[in-house]
């Protein structure tokens, strides 16, 4: 995947306030979920590059699921460990399964961003131990579902939005509840943690798109602590 270098930047950036960096907006979806708006802008060049060397050493693919159906959404990880998917099981593990390898070490943007983000909206001392790079392209979706394979619910996750728009399902603690679809767009972020940790959450099919650095892709990051 060839990522284009930026060639501008929007004309809304996230504030800076005593030398960190503050969205542009907060929109609360729960009393702790919340869309940082425009949050990723600030360093979305060092983001790019990250980005594409984490690629270029651990590419995407699409996994397996348990059931044996193949993802619509491509991805790969960073970090100390890579949430990985096959016959087997959902699980995490410290080595990239297609070379024995461990998975690229996380990238000080990434990192930053995402404790960052997490200090914003109420998560103190929030450090992420894997990335999730989830790819989409139009007509990839993810189903609703809960991130439940880590061990402490008590830390947030951090999903940062990259490229296309995208429509964001973010519902209540049972599948059947009805969510509440958010479009995201490019540098939008949200956290959700606490109370609303274990909420359902997913993504539509993605539309038809242009991003001038993505082209139709939409790239989601996010962050979680796995032990």
């Amino acid at each position: 995947m060839q990522l284009k270098e930026p060639i501008s930047k929007l004309n809304t950036l996230p504030l800076q306030e005593g030398g960190r960096y503050r969205p542009i907006s907060e929109e609360w979806l729960g009393s702790h979920a919340v869309v940082l708006r425009a949050y990723a802008l600030a360093n979305e060049t060092a983001l790019y590059t990250a980005l594409e060397n984490v690629i270029t050493r651990a590419p995407l693919r699409h996994m397996v699921t348990p059931g044996g159906f193949t993802m619509s959404v491509a991805m790969t990880n960073c970090g100390a460990y890579g949430w990985v998917s096959d016959r087997s099981g959902y699980r995490y593990d410290p080595l990239d399964p297609l070379n024995g390898k461990p998975w690229p070490r996380m990238p000080e943007s990434f990192l930053s961003l995402a404790k960052n983000a997490a200090e914003v909206a109420g998560f103190d001392n929030f450090y992420p131990e894997v990335c999730l790079v989830n790819c989409y392209v139009p007509g990839a979706k993810l189903s609703l579902h809960q991130d439940k394979d880590e061990l402490d619910f008590k830390q947030p996750i951090v999903s940062v939005s990259l490229g296309v728009p995208a429509v964001f399902l973010f519902g209540g603690m049972k599948r059947k509840d009805s969510p509440n679809r958010v479009p995201l767009v490019h540098g939008d972020v949200v956290v959700w943690g606490g109370p609303d940790r274990l909420r359902y959450h997913g993504v539509m099919p993605l539309k038809e798109a242009y991003h001038p650095y993505f082209g139709n892709q939409r790239i989601n990051l996010t962050f979680r602590k796995a032990t």
